[in-house]
């Protein structure tokens, strides 16, 4: 097998991956479903992973990766305003579910209920993963707090790990409901929600005489 042909073979486990687990769960997944999914033989998915563990984290450094560049291009980034940026975020998020369930879901969180008390390598790659994206949202987080709710006691950081508990609570009665419109009606209470914490409390006190 030439360099570039395993190259190709691995990055289409790795693709398969995202999507067989999203759609049926890590516990069900076998070996035997990635590579129907990537039309790849068995000895071919060995000759690149020890095991479906081994896969597995392999799996959430390939969705890092993607979902990194991904968020990092995406137009919310634009408004010089922190506070815009921030809504923008949470606009995208409802932009992009699209598809069917395993194409806007999250590995990640998909992984991590399944796996954090029986593998721990797999419990500590999905939090640093997520950990991860909280902090890209937590600077403009902080930005917006400084400008627009600087007296503020809750944190920055509390507010990114709020918003993405918000997301994949979503997720998770998305796949109960077999739908992205619960997951659309949470998005827009979680923007109302933004920007009452973001409205100076004078403003706030005005607008309730």
């Amino acid at each position: 097998m030439t360099s570039a042909a395993a190259h190709e073979s691995k990055t289409r486990l790795l693709d398969a991956a995202l999507q067989v687990i999203r759609a049926k769960g890590y516990a069900a997944t076998t070996v035997e479903d990635i590579c129907q999914r990537a039309g790849v033989t068995k000895g071919s998915f060995f000759h690149h992973f020890k095991s479906k563990d081994d896969l597995a984290l392999g799996a959430t450094a390939h969705w890092e990766a993607m979902t990194e560049s991904f968020f990092a291009s995406a137009p919310y980034h634009q408004p010089i305003d922190p506070l815009e940026r921030l809504l923008g975020y949470v606009d995208f998020r409802g932009a992009i579910l699209t598809g069917d369930l395993p194409d806007y879901t999250c590995l990640l969180g998909t992984l991590v209920q399944e796996t954090y008390a029986t593998h721990p390598d797999i419990r500590a790659a999905c939090d640093r993963g997520m950990s991860r994206h909280i902090a890209e949202l937590t600077r403009d987080i902080e930005a917006a707090k400084k400008r627009y709710a600087p007296k503020a006691r809750w944190s920055a950081e509390s507010l990114g790990y709020f918003i993405q508990a918000a997301l994949q609570g979503s997720f998770i009665f998305a796949k109960a409901k077999q739908s992205p419109a619960v997951v659309r009606e949470n998005l827009a209470h979680l923007r109302r929600y933004l920007k009452s914490l973001f409205t100076p409390q004078d403003t706030a006190a005005a607008r309730s005489h």
